[in-house]
């Protein structure tokens, strides 16, 4: 009797067992799949669109819509203002928790990422939409790039060192716009007489002047063959007499008063929104500028301005008709997305980054690194203006895309010291320690 009831209670715990197992599955089904069938998924997606200018505000429509389009692929999005952003996604990338899609730069982020192996090649996804790969302008991927694997597509094109001028200043103070160093001084020095701020600045995040300024000012004085040699430590040192005068050419215009008063004190959106309302004469900015200038300024404002190359320098062996920039920032994947994840994050990149993407990007005032044809009626003048810019001048390193990121900051930190009065040669001394070191 009692073998025969074990044997039933065996029996019917199995039926049981099977019976749960059955209620599980369905319950997990319900859980992680759509009314249509599609396995749900859930990423994270950090990026820096959280300004009110035209192109963040596009970008966050963008994704926007792709929720909206893909009830399967849930994203839980963390908009970081741009001057914190680059620490924090630095701060997680050392605690190796970095987010399932996440806004990079090219070059050096890039290049520590992978070294690190927090990030994956889009190479799949590159390489099932040949159309749009090749829509892209030719290096648009180098920064992107390692060996044959490529970790991003850009979504942006960012020259740094633009000269943005009031006309109307100008004119009123019978001034020339700048062509030679010499020039510059002397507008500084005439503005300054009429009370008016010469050159906006926004440094408080410290790569304003480095990226700005210097990578421009500097490659105006070395060329641009002497930095990659110094930055690689191949037969050039930061503490060069070449990139010593380069640093002396901007304490000159600190010494002269060209910036505004707590310039290290003030955001760079601050800077271009006192450029925008005319309190001065120059501002020294990246394409960036463009799309939040559309957003904040009067049309009368936009019609002052214009946009220039930064002036040559005497003895340089740079060519002044450059500017310094990078192809701007594309989406980055975490090493750890697999599977219908993976396949979600391809879909997000896409759509962030694809032909129609970058055709309302370029709408916004941001300039991109895509073959898009550009209907001037949808932009800003001065967006028209520096579009064509761009497309006839040669580009240049920027100091940040190119230095490891210890050595970046011993520059930017450097630079405010330098603009409150610091010495180029010790500067130049922190540099170059800091480049030995990498």
């Amino acid at each position: 009797m009692n073998k025969k009831t074990t044997v039933i209670l065996s029996v019917v715990l199995a039926a049981s067992l099977a019976l749960t197992a059955c209620g599980s599955s369905d319950d997990k089904s319900d859980k992680t799949t759509t009314e249509g069938g599609k396995e749900k998924v859930k990423l994270t997606l950090w990026h820096n669109y959280s300004g009110d200018d035209q192109r963040a505000k596009t970008m966050r429509s963008l994704i926007e819509q792709f929720e909206k389009d893909h009830p399967d692929i849930t994203l839980d999005v963390q908009a970081i203002p741009p001057d914190g952003y680059r620490t924090r996604l630095k701060t997680v990338a050392a605690a190796n928790e970095m987010p399932d899609l996440f806004v990079m730069w090219p070059g050096v982020m890039t290049k520590e990422f992978q070294a690190g192996n927090l990030i994956q090649p889009i190479n799949g996804l590159l390489d099932s939409k040949k159309e749009w790969k090749d829509g892209f302008l030719p290096g648009s991927f180098d920064g992107f790039t390692i060996g044959t694997d490529i970790y991003s597509a850009p979504i942006a094109l960012s020259p740094t060192s633009i000269l943005f001028y009031n006309k109307s200043l100008f004119e009123q103070n019978n001034l020339e716009v700048p062509k030679t160093w010499d020039d510059m001084m002397h507008a500084v020095e005439v503005f300054k007489s009429k009370k008016i701020t010469p050159i906006s600045l926004g440094n408080k995040a410290a790569w304003p002047a480095q990226s700005s300024i210097l990578s421009s000012l500097a490659d105006r004085v070395t060329g641009t063959e002497w930095f990659l040699n110094a930055a690689t430590q191949g037969g050039a040192k930061f503490t060069d007499p070449a990139f010593i005068q380069s640093l002396q050419y901007l304490k000159d215009l600190g010494d002269a008063g060209a910036f505004q008063s707590g310039f290290n004190s003030l955001d760079n959106t601050q800077a271009e929104q006192y450029f925008a309302q005319g309190k001065a004469a120059m501002m020294i900015d990246g394409g960036w500028a463009l799309t939040n200038i559309a957003s904040t300024a009067s049309t009368e404002a936009m019609a002052q301005m214009g946009a220039t190359v930064l002036p040559s320098t005497p003895g340089g062996k740079g060519d002044p008709n450059t500017l310094a920039g990078v192809v701007g920032t594309g989406l980055g994947m975490s090493a750890k997305v697999t599977g219908a994840k993976k396949d979600a994050a391809y879909e997000v990149m896409y759509a962030l980054a694809g032909p129609d993407a970058q055709k309302r990007v370029l709408e916004s005032n941001q300039l991109v690194s895509y073959k898009v044809d550009l209907d001037k009626s949808k932009v800003t003048p001065i967006f028209a203006e520096v579009y064509e810019l761009v497309n006839n001048v040669k580009r240049t390193p920027v100091y940040d895309g190119v230095l490891s990121s210890a050595a970046a900051d011993e520059v930017n930190n450097g630079l405010q010291e330098l603009l409150m009065g610091g010495s180029p040669e010790s500067i130049a001394k922190k540099i170059q320690s800091a480049v030995e070191k990498k």
